[in-house]
C-alpha cells in the first residue's frame, strides 16, 4: 500500500501519465499560497532562490536592459536562472518556474546576441512568392528561441503583433503593418518560435517543441495600435467592427499557430482598460478563440488601471484577475500581491474557481514546455548566441527589408546600384557609424543607446568600407559642411541619418521629424554631390521638404546589428526588393492616414517600392580606404 501511495503521490511528475492527469493530481495537492504564488511574476532583481521556495513563485523575468551583470555571458545567464530554478525546485511540491524575457527582434537584451531588423523592417520583406516572406519570419523566430535556450531561457515576451494605425505611436517599429493581412502572416514567427504544432492539435492548446524551442506570447491584447493619435497606452476608439477586424485577426492566427501566452495591453478600448475588460480577455479570448494558454500582465498593468499609478491596488488586482488575467508582472512586490489575492479569496470576493483557471492554465504550458522534466538549462547551446549562421541571416533580413524609394528623377539616370570602384566616396550622417541608433530601442537596454561598444555588429560605415573595391577612398565626415563637400571631388555620397532609439512612450512623437543635423547634412551634401540618403528610423518621417535634393531615398528602418545587408543592396550584390508595409505620409497633419482610407494622398502609397536587378559580381572586395575628417 505504502508503495501504491508514493507512486500516487508522484503522478504529476510522470511523463507518461496525460497532461490533464497530470495537471488534476497536482491542482489537488496544491495549498491557496501555492496556487496564487504560481500566479506572479517578478523581476529578476528582486528575487532570491529563498523567494522561489517560500512563497512558490511562478515566473521570473528580466525587465528591459535587467541582466546578471553587464554583457553577461551565456554561463552568466544559466547560472543565474538555474539557481533561482533550484529554489523553485526544493519548494514542497517542486514546480518549476518559468523564466520569460522581451526578445522582440532577436534576442536583444543580451550582450553579442544577433540583433534582426524590428518588426516594422520584416514587414517590409514582401516578395513575389509570398511563403518566401513566411519562411523568413519563421527562421528568425527559430534562431531568436536558440539564442534565447543558449542562455537558459525558455520563454519570450514576442511576437508583437499590433496593427500600428498611426505611427506617430513610440511602438510603432514593434508592429509589422498598418494592415492586419500582414500582421496575420507574420505570425507565421510563432512555429519558428516554439515549433511546427503537430497535424489534428486541438485548436487553441499551446505547443512548444522541445529544449531548443521557447514559449511565445502575443502582444498586445488588443487594439494597442489604434490609440488616438497614437499616444502609448492610452484609448483606441472604434466600434465592435472595427476591433475584429483590423485588430483581433493576428490573435486568430496566433491562436491556431498554438501560441503559449497572450499579453494584455495597457491601453483601453472605448474608455474601458483592457486589463480590466473581461468580456475580451474571459469571453472572447478564452471561451470564444478557445485560447487555453495563460493569459499575462503587462509591466505593472495592474498598478497602471488608476491615476495615479497604484491607487487602490486591492481593487485593480481584483478587477485585472476577474477579467481573466492568469498571471501578473508585479515585478517588485510580491508580499504586497499575495497578500491581497489571499484576503479577496477568502473573503469570497474572487472565487476560487478563478484561481484555478488561472493555475491550471499556467501548470498546462509548464507541463507542455517539458519544464517538470527538464527544469534546470545547460550549457549546449551557448555557441548558437550570435553564431554566424544568425548573422548571415539577420544579414538577409535585413536585405529583404530595406525598401527603394527614389532612385533618380522618374526613374531616369538611376544612382543605385553604387559603383564599388570610383575614386572618392563621401560617407556622412548621424547614423552611418552608430550601431545603437541602427539597433534602436529594446537592444541590451529599455530604450536602446547610442554608440558602437555595446554590443557586437557591424554599423553601415564599416560595411561600405568592405564593400567598395580596395582603390576607392572613403571619407568619413558626420556632418559635414558644404565647402569641404564642394571641394573634395567626391563621386557620390552616401547620408545615413534618421530618428535615435527610443520605447514605448518615449517614443511617442507629434512631428516626426528626421533628427537634427540630419536635414542639415542632407543640405549641405546633397546640394553639391549625387547622393543616396539613407533613413534609419522606426517608422515613416517627414521627407518631403527634402526629397528634391536626393537622388536616391532608402528607407533602412531598424536593421539591428547586421549593417552589412545595407551595403549588399546599395552596391548591387542584392537587388531591393521591399515594399511598404506602412503608408509614408507627406506631412504630419495628414495623420492618422491608411490604406484605404478616404482622401488618401500619401507621399508614397501602402506597398510602393522600387526594385533593382543584382549586379554580377567581379570578385570580391576587401574593402576600400577609410579617411575620417573629424568636422
Amino acid at each position: 500500500m505504502a508503495a501504491a501511495e508514493e507512486a500516487e503521490y508522484m503522478k504529476y511528475k510522470d511523463p507518461k501519465q496525460p497532461l490533464n492527469r497530470r495537471i488534476n493530481d497536482l491542482m489537488k495537492r496544491m495549498l491557496l499560497e501555492e496556487k496564487i504564488g504560481q500566479m506572479a511574476q517578478l523581476d529578476r532583481s528582486v528575487v532570491s532562490p529563498e523567494i522561489m521556495r517560500d512563497y512558490s513563485i511562478g515566473s521570473i523575468l528580466s525587465g528591459g536592459g535587467s541582466v546578471p551583470l553587464p554583457q553577461a555571458s551565456p554561463e552568466d545567464w544559466i547560472n543565474m536562472i538555474n539557481e533561482f530554478q533550484k529554489g523553485s525546485l526544493s519548494s514542497r511540491l517542486g514546480i518549476p518556474m518559468i523564466y520569460g524575457i522581451d526578445a522582440v527582434h532577436g534576442h536583444n537584451n543580451v550582450y553579442k546576441a544577433t540583433i534582426f531588423p524590428h518588426n516594422v523592417g520584416l514587414g517590409a520583406t514582401r516578395q513575389v512568392h509570398k511563403l518566401l516572406r513566411l519562411d523568413l519570419v519563421r527562421r528568425i523566430g527559430a534562431a531568436t528561441a536558440l539564442e534565447a535556450r543558449a542562455t537558459g531561457i525558455p520563454y519570450v515576451f514576442a511576437p508583437c503583433i499590433a496593427v500600428c494605425r498611426d505611427p506617430r505611436w513610440g511602438r510603432c517599429y514593434e508592429s509589422y503593418s498598418e494592415d492586419h493581412k500582414i500582421v496575420q502572416q507574420m505570425t507565421k514567427i510563432i512555429p519558428g518560435l516554439q515549433g511546427e504544432i503537430p497535424p489534428n492539435s486541438p485548436k487553441g492548446v499551446p505547443y512548444v517543441g522541445g529544449k531548443d524551442k521557447v514559449a511565445a506570447c502575443a502582444k498586445h491584447f488588443v487594439g494597442d495600435g489604434g490609440t488616438t493619435n497614437g499616444i502609448n497606452e492610452n484609448n483606441t476608439v472604434t466600434d465592435w467592427h472595427g476591433l475584429l477586424s483590423i485588430h483581433m485577426p493576428a490573435y486568430y492566427n496566433s491562436i491556431i499557430e498554438g501560441v503559449s501566452t497572450v499579453m494584455v495591453s495597457y491601453s483601453s478600448w472605448n474608455g474601458v482598460k483592457m486589463h480590466a475588460n473581461r468580456n475580451l480577455v474571459t469571453r472572447f479570448l478564452k471561451d470564444t478563440l478557445k485560447f487555453r494558454g495563460f493569459v499575462i500582465s503587462d509591466w505593472q498593468g495592474l498598478d497602471k488601471m488608476t491615476t495615479p499609478v497604484h491607487a487602490n491596488y486591492t481593487q485593480s488586482v481584483q478587477t485585472g484577475i476577474e477579467a481573466g488575467i492568469d498571471m501578473v508582472m508585479v515585478p517588485y512586490n510580491h508580499t504586497e500581491f499575495i497578500d491581497i489575492v489571499t484576503s479577496l479569496v477568502n473573503k469570497n470576493i474572487i472565487p476560487m474557481s478563478r484561481i484555478d483557471d488561472a493555475v491550471r492554465r499556467i501548470l498546462r504550458v509548464k507541463f507542455i514546455m517539458g519544464l517538470f522534466e527538464e527544469p534546470l538549462a545547460d550549457f549546449s547551446k551557448i555557441d548558437q548566441l550570435g553564431s554566424q549562421a544568425h548573422r548571415e541571416l539577420g544579414r538577409e533580413a535585413v536585405r529583404k527589408s530595406l525598401v527603394l524609394l527614389k532612385n533618380g528623377e522618374n526613374g531616369d539616370s538611376p544612382l543605385l546600384p553604387l559603383p564599388k570602384k570610383t575614386s572618392r566616396i563621401l560617407v556622412a550622417g548621424t547614423h552611418a557609424n552608430n550601431l545603437g541608433y541602427q539597433c534602436g530601442g529594446w537592444t541590451i537596454t529599455w530604450q536602446g543607446l547610442s554608440g558602437n561598444n555595446h554590443t557586437s555588429g557591424t554599423t553601415i560605415l564599416s560595411a561600405i568600407s568592405t564593400t567598395v573595391d580596395p582603390s576607392t577612398e572613403i571619407v568619413y565626415s558626420e556632418n559635414p559642411d558644404a565647402d569641404f563637400v564642394k571641394s573634395n571631388n567626391f563621386s557620390y555620397a552616401i547620408v545615413v541619418v534618421g530618428e535615435p532609439p527610443y520605447a514605448e512612450t518615449a517614443g511617442d512623437n507629434l512631428n516626426l521629424t528626421i533628427q537634427e543635423p540630419g536635414p542639415s547634412t542632407i543640405s549641405s551634401v546633397c546640394s553639391s554631390v549625387k547622393c543616396v540618403v539613407v533613413v534609419v528610423s522606426g517608422r515613416p518621417l517627414v521627407v518631403e521638404p527634402y526629397l528634391s535634393s536626393m537622388d536616391a531615398l532608402v528607407a533602412a528602418w531598424l536593421p539591428g546589428s547586421e549593417g552589412q545587408g545595407v551595403a549588399d543592396v546599395l552596391y548591387g550584390d542584392y537587388g531591393f526588393t521591399g515594399k511598404l508595409a506602412r503608408t509614408w505620409f507627406k506631412s504630419v497633419d495628414q495623420l492618422p492616414m491608411n490604406v484605404g482610407d478616404p482622401n488618401y494622398d500619401p507621399l508614397f502609397p501602402f506597398g510602393f517600392g522600387l526594385t533593382t536587378e543584382p549586379l554580377l559580381s567581379c570578385g570580391r572586395n576587401f574593402g576600400g580606404k577609410l579617411a575620417i575628417a573629424f568636422r
